[in-house]
């Protein structure tokens, strides 16, 4: 059985909860388009339970799609920032590897960004009790793109001053994993490719909320973001931050 995720890693995104919610990219709306193509069905009017819903980005994006969510999430200060922000959002404590919610209760079971705190052989299990016959567990992450030259580099800077960085991160492998966990199912992978321009202050706070920065603590992380700061003003000079991001999304259907 693969170990369980070092649950003080997965929880110290409480610690920077508001730049979290300030600094986090959305998705772009490819990718929801390519989960209904993918599980068959639409969002609008569906239920959908959205595991570690953090703050709530992905949330409310599959709200604007007219889908009916519930959120879950593990974290106090996550919760409270989704909360706040989505009123109207059901919003319920748990993780994805014991889920508080009903047997066949959703037609869709959402991990966005979440998926690798869990351990499969239990969440996997977890998300085909609650999904309906023929419903889809939908897995994505936004990472940065590796066809991207100055993105890739820096994902190369991090590695080589932060401990353990992307140890967890199986965004490229995750229908492979979910495929040993619940196997014939057929889970199906695609990478989808977006950008969006932000100030270099923001893109730092992005950096600063990754569990990794924060688990380092302010004084630790600080002198990583600001040689992160010299290295992206020197290729940046106008202070905007193309990030560029791959979207690795899985999706598996539920046996009818």
């Amino acid at each position: 059985m693969t170990p369980h995720p070092p649950t003080a890693l997965a929880l110290s995104f409480d610690s920077v909860a508001a730049q979290y919610a300030a600094a986090r990219p959305g998705y772009p709306p490819e990718l929801f388009t390519t989960v209904e193509e993918l599980a068959g069905a639409p969002l609008a009017g569906a239920d959908v339970a959205d595991i570690g819903a953090g703050t709530g980005i992905a949330t409310r994006l599959l709200r604007d799609r007219g889908a009916h969510v519930v959120a879950v999430e593990p974290g106090p200060e996550m919760g409270a920032h989704l909360r706040a922000a989505l009123p109207g959002t059901p919003l319920v404590r748990g993780s994805g590897d014991a889920l508080p919610l009903a047997t066949a209760s959703a037609d869709f079971v959402t991990y966005a960004q979440a998926f690798h705190w869990t351990t499969p052989e239990l969440s996997v299990p977890e998300a085909l009790r609650v999904l309906r016959p023929g419903g889809a567990l939908a897995l994505w992450w936004n990472t940065p793109d590796p066809d991207v030259p100055w993105a890739a580099a820096q994902e190369a800077r991090l590695k080589s001053r932060l401990p353990g960085y992307h140890a967890h991160g199986i965004s490229g492998d995750s229908a492979r994993v979910v495929d040993r966990v619940a196997p014939g199912l057929g889970p199906v992978h695609r990478r989808l490719h977006w950008t969006r321009p932000v100030p270099l202050d923001v893109h730092l706070a992005h950096l600063g909320s990754r569990s990794y920065f924060a688990a380092l603590g302010p004084d630790r992380a600080a002198p990583v973001l600001a040689d992160e700061r010299a290295h992206l003003l020197g290729q940046f000079p106008d202070g905007v931050v193309p990030e560029a991001y791959a979207v690795d999304v899985t999706v598996v259907r539920s046996a009818t």
